[in-house]
């Protein structure tokens, strides 16, 4: 018998939280899968938990990450699961390729709180980073699925309010169209093994709630206006149904004169950036994050490490 691939091993491990899960099974029980699932601690890794207001929030630094810059990041999850937990080590590896520390955001989630709580969570975020003295380029966003749709309505919000832009963003099998309409969902319905149609507008309808539009441009960042945004780093698993989201994005941004770099890995699945303790194709993945963020900051005139 043949050994099995890493991506299978991984897909393997990722549907079988997802089998586990029925109507009846409480939110709380998912949200303690999915930290159980993805809650590893990287060895020699700071944690330090801060408060942004009622939001828990913490620093995540690799040995060597510099403070004189930071990323500011939102997890995924569909708006309803996901923690700073369950990214540790994404955003761990993230800052050690990219060289600074990490702010992690326990955004509030649906369906206690939907549409547009997160949004407004990340805005406080990143107003709280700019009141600890950092410049607007001095810090970057990023995030992963939800949570990198979260990143691009912020940076829509921000720009519409007349605010200075952080200095670039990168998102990861980022989540842009909450009507589900791009035309891979059909041309990767076999290819993806996790994610399809019905799943993402379940997951889109419980955030929204009733009388949500979907095509509002920060709940849809794929339906705003995008221009004036900063540069944009764009990764994608060529086996996703999401992977429209990502093409037809990053489409619209060039449309609209944003410089937009985007990156479609073969044969990856849903933010396989998760695994880099298994993929090759994750950690070549958060190494490009990290070239592509690190020479886009600005640097405080005194270092604080």
């Amino acid at each position: 018998m043949s050994e099995q691939r890493p991506i299978d091993v991984v897909t393997a491990r990722v549907k079988a939280v997802y089998s586990r899960w029925r109507r009846s099974t409480p939110i709380a029980q998912m949200r303690a899968d999915w930290d159980e699932l993805f809650g590893y601690m990287p060895d020699g890794v700071s944690v330090e938990p801060v408060r942004i207001g009622t939001l828990e929030a913490a620093w995540i630094g690799a040995p060597g990450a510099h403070a004189d810059r930071a990323i500011l990041y939102f997890h995924g999850g569909g708006f309803q699961v996901g923690s700073i937990r369950s990214h540790l080590e994404l955003m761990a590896s993230i800052s050690a390729a990219a060289g600074c520390r990490v702010l992690g955001v326990n955004y509030r989630l649906a369906p206690e709180h939907r549409f547009p709580a997160p949004l407004l969570d990340a805005a406080a975020a990143y107003d709280w980073l700019l009141a600890q003295g950092f410049s607007p380029a001095q810090v970057a966003l990023a995030g992963d699925s939800a949570g990198g749709g979260l990143v691009l309505s912020t940076l829509l919000r921000l720009r519409d309010a007349g605010r200075p832009l952080p200095a670039a963003a990168a998102v990861m099998s980022v989540w842009t169209d909450l009507t589900a309409a791009g035309a891979s969902y059909e041309t990767r319905r076999e290819a993806d093994p996790i994610h399809q149609q019905p799943m993402i507008l379940a997951m889109a309808a419980n955030y929204l709630g009733t009388g949500g539009d979907p095509t509002d441009p920060l709940a849809s960042p794929l339906f705003g206006d995008l221009r004036g945004l900063p540069p944009l780093l764009i990764q994608v698993g060529d086996r996703e149904t999401v992977l429209s989201d990502s093409e037809d994005f990053a489409a619209r941004a060039r449309d609209a004169g944003v410089a937009v770099e985007l990156q479609v890995y073969p044969d990856m699945i849903h933010v396989f950036q998760q695994f880099p303790r298994d993929l090759a194709q994750a950690r070549a993945a958060i190494a490009a994050i990290g070239d592509f963020l690190a020479p886009r900051f600005a640097r405080r005139s005194l270092d604080e490490d």
